[in-house]
C-alpha cells in the first residue's frame, strides 16, 4: 500500500501528493506575495494615498542614501588604513575629518529613517485598524462571524478565531513586519548591486592548475560570497521552516488564554455563587499549558536555526581574510586594500544573508498574513443578510413565506406568515428551545439562515433578555446607542424613575461596568428605562422580566403598554409567565411537529 503527500504553502509534506517540485514552491511564493499585495494595496490606494506614498518613498530615498554612504565608507576604510601602513600622518588626519563628515551624514539619515518608518507603521496600522473594524462592525458582521462557528459543513473551519486579537495584534504586527522586512529586502538589493562590483575589482583573479591546466576564475570573492550565502539560505529553510506552523499557532492559543481570562472577568458573580474558582483554574491552566508547550517546541525551533545562523555569522567574519591573506602576505595588496575586501565581501555577504538573518521574521510574518487574509476571507463567505424593509406606517411586523433555519441547517418554521399592527399586543410561546428567540433576532433582521420577506415598523426597539450595557458613565449606558446629550437631564432621570430604578436617578455621572455591577433585574430594568426614554412606536421583547418579581413586572408591563398605546403602536413579547400574558390580546404559539415534516415547528394563532 502506498502512500502519497501534497505540500502546504510553506513546503512541509502533507498526504495526497509527491515530494514538493520548484514549481511547487514558486506557486507558494507567489501565492504568499499575493496576500501581501491584497493586504497593503487598499490603504496606497485609499483616501490617504498620497501622505502614505509620500512616506514610502522618503524612506526609500533614505535607505539608498545610506547605502550611497555605505559605499563611501567602505572607500574611506581603504585610504584611512592605508596612511597607518604607509605612516602618512597628513594623509591620517585628512580621512580622521572626512570620517566625521561620513558619519554624521550616516547619523542623519538612519534617524530620520527610523522616524519616518514609525510614523508611516503607525498611520497605515490606524488606517488598517479602522479598516477592519468597520468591516466587523457593519452588517453585523461581528455578529455573524460567531455564528458561523456553528454552522454545520466545512464554514465553520474556516471561520477565524479571535477578530479581537487578529484587529488588535495581527494588524500592528503585519504592517510592521511588512515595512522592516520590505525595506530590508530592498536595502540588500541595492546594497548587493553597490558592492558587488567593488568585490569582483577588489578580489582580483584565483588561478589553479588542474590535470595539466591552468584555470583563472575571475572576481573570486564574488563567487565565494554566492555560494557561502545560497548554502546557508538553504539550509536556514529546512531548520528554521517549523517556525511557520509554531509561529500561527503560537498567536492562537495565546489570544484562547487571554479570552478565558476575559470571560472569568465578565462572569465573576456567577463563577463565583457556582464555586467555579477550581473549574475555571482547571481550564486557565489547561490553555496556558498549551501556550507554554507551543513556545517550548518555537524555542527550539530558534534554537536549532540560532545555531546554525551563529557559526555562519562567526565564520562569515574571517572567511574574507582566509580566502584574502595569500594576496595580502605576497604584496599584491596593501592592508587598506584586505580591510576594503574584508568590508565589501561582509556587505555582499550580509546582503546575500539577508533571507538567513530574517528568517524567524519571515516565518512571524507569514503566521500574521495568513490570520489576516483568513479574516479577510471570511467577510466574504459570510452568508448574507436581508434586513428587516419598513413596514406600513400601521404595521408592526410583516412576514410573508418566512422560513427559519439553524446554523446546523435544521428548519425551525417553513413558509410562515405574520401580521401585527397598531394596536396589537401579541405574545410568542413554546417550548423551551423551539426557537422563539431565533424568530426574535429573525425580525430584528439580524438572522442570517432566513429566507421570505420580513417588514418592520420603523420606530422599533428590541428588549433582550440580557440587555448590554457599555462601562462608563451611566447617562450613556441609559441613552445606548444614541449619544446621551440627546437628552436632558431630566428626561433621563424621569426614565429611571419610570423604570423603578430611583437609586440611580443621581448617579448619572458615575462610571462603572453596569454589566456587572447591577443585578439581573436591576439591569432589566434599565433597559426598560430605555424604552421608556426613547419612547419607540413598535416594541419588541424577549423574556424581558425574567429576572423581575411578578409585582415589578406587572407594573413595567402597564406602562409599556400604555406607551405604545399612546404611539398608536404596538407590542411584541417573549414570555413563559402567565402574568405577561395579561397584558397581551393575541397570542403566537410554536407548536411542534410530527417526524419527518418540512420543519421542526409550526407557528399557531390561539385565543389569548
Amino acid at each position: 500500500m502506498s502512500t502519497t503527500t501534497s505540500t502546504t504553502i510553506d513546503g512541509s509534506l502533507q498526504p495526497g501528493r509527491g515530494k514538493p517540485t520548484l514549481a511547487d514552491k514558486w506557486a507558494a511564493i507567489r501565492q504568499q506575495a499575493q496576500r501581501v499585495w491584497a493586504l497593503s494595496k487598499p490603504y496606497f490606494a485609499s483616501d490617504q494615498k498620497w501622505q502614505a506614498r509620500g512616506l514610502l518613498l522618503a524612506i526609500v530615498s533614505l535607505n539608498l542614501a545610506l547605502v550611497y554612504m555605505s559605499v563611501l565608507y567602505n572607500d574611506w576604510n581603504r585610504v584611512f588604513y592605508d596612511s597607518l601602513q604607509d605612516k602618512n600622518a597628513a594623509v591620517f588626519w585628512q580621512q580622521l575629518g572626512r570620517f566625521i563628515y561620513i558619519a554624521f551624514g550616516m547619523i542623519v539619515l538612519a534617524v530620520y529613517r527610523f522616524y519616518l518608518t514609525q510614523l508611516l507603521e503607525m498611520r497605515w496600522r490606524a488606517w488598517m485598524t479602522g479598516h477592519y473594524l468597520q468591516r466587523w462592525l457593519s452588517n453585523q458582521a461581528f455578529y455573524r462571524l460567531e455564528l458561523a462557528r456553528y454552522q454545520a459543513g466545512t464554514a465553520a473551519a474556516a471561520t477565524p478565531d479571535n477578530p479581537d486579537q487578529r484587529i488588535q495584534e495581527d494588524v500592528g504586527q503585519f504592517t510592521g513586519s511588512t515595512l522592516s522586512l520590505s525595506m530590508g529586502l530592498l536595502n540588500s538589493v541595492v546594497t548587493l548591486v553597490s558592492f558587488v562590483g567593488i568585490l569582483w575589482t577588489l578580489s582580483g583573479s584565483f588561478a589553479f592548475h588542474f590535470q595539466g591546466s591552468e584555470y583563472v576564475i575571475p572576481g573570486f570573492m564574488v563567487w565565494m560570497a554566492l555560494l557561502y550565502c545560497g548554502i546557508g539560505s538553504v539550509l536556514s529553510h529546512y531548520i528554521g521552516r517549523p517556525q511557520i506552523a509554531l509561529n500561527f499557532q503560537q498567536q492562537k492559543v495565546e489570544a484562547d488564554f487571554r479570552h478565558r481570562l476575559v470571560r472569568v472577568r465578565e462572569y465573576s458573580e456567577s463563577i463565583a455563587l457556582d464555586r467555579g474558582e477550581g473549574v475555571e483554574q482547571a481550564q486557565l491552566e489547561l490553555r496556558f499549558g498549551r501556550v507554554l508547550a507551543n513556545y517550548l517546541a518555537l524555542i527550539r525551533a530558534q534554537k536549532r536555526l540560532i545555531w546554525f545562523t551563529s557559526f555562519f555569522g562567526q565564520a562569515a567574519v574571517v572567511f574574507p581574510f582566509l580566502v584574502a591573506a595569500p594576496r595580502f602576505f605576497s604584496g599584491a595588496i596593501q592592508l587598506g586594500q584586505l580591510t576594503q575586501i574584508s568590508g565589501a565581501f561582509g556587505e555582499v555577504q550580509g546582503a546575500l544573508s539577508w533571507f538567513v538573518d530574517s528568517y524567524s521574521s519571515l516565518a512571524s510574518w507569514r503566521a500574521t498574513t495568513d490570520r489576516l487574509t483568513s479574516f479577510e476571507g471570511a467577510f466574504h463567505t459570510l452568508a448574507p443578510v436581508t434586513p428587516a424593509a419598513p413596514a406600513a406606517a400601521d404595521v408592526a411586523v410583516h412576514a410573508d413565506d418566512l422560513s427559519v433555519s439553524l446554523p446546523t441547517g435544521a428548519v425551525l418554521l417553513a413558509h410562515t406568515q405574520l401580521q401585527a399592527g397598531a394596536g396589537d399586543t401579541v405574545l410568542l410561546s413554546g417550548p423551551s428551545g423551539s426557537g422563539k428567540s431565533t424568530l426574535f433576532r429573525t425580525l430584528a433582521g439580524i438572522w442570517p439562515f432566513a429566507s421570505g420577506t420580513v417588514a418592520r415598523g420603523a420606530d422599533a426597539m428590541f428588549l433582550p433578555q440580557r440587555p448590554y450595557f457599555p462601562d462608563g458613565p451611566l447617562r450613556d449606558a441609559l441613552a445606548y446607542p444614541q449619544a446621551a446629550s440627546t437628552h436632558v437631564d431630566a428626561e433621563l432621570k424621569q426614565a429611571l424613575v419610570d423604570a423603578m430604578l430611583p437609586q440611580l436617578a443621581d448617579q448619572l455621572d458615575r462610571s462603572d461596568a453596569w454589566s456587572q455591577k447591577l443585578s439581573g433585574g436591576e439591569q432589566q430594568r434599565l433597559a426598560f428605562a430605555r424604552v421608556l426614554l426613547k419612547k419607540p412606536k413598535w416594541v419588541f421583547a424577549d423574556e424581558a422580566t425574567s429576572a423581575l418579581d411578578e409585582v415589578s413586572e406587572a407594573t413595567l408591563y402597564q406602562r409599556l403598554t400604555a406607551l405604545v398605546g399612546q404611539r398608536q403602536g404596538g407590542l411584541v413579547s417573549i414570555a413563559h409567565r402567565p402574568g405577561v400574558a395579561a397584558f397581551h390580546q393575541r397570542h403566537w404559539v410554536l407548536q411542534a411537529q410530527a417526524a419527518g415534516s418540512e420543519a421542526l415547528f409550526k407557528l399557531a394563532e390561539k385565543p389569548a
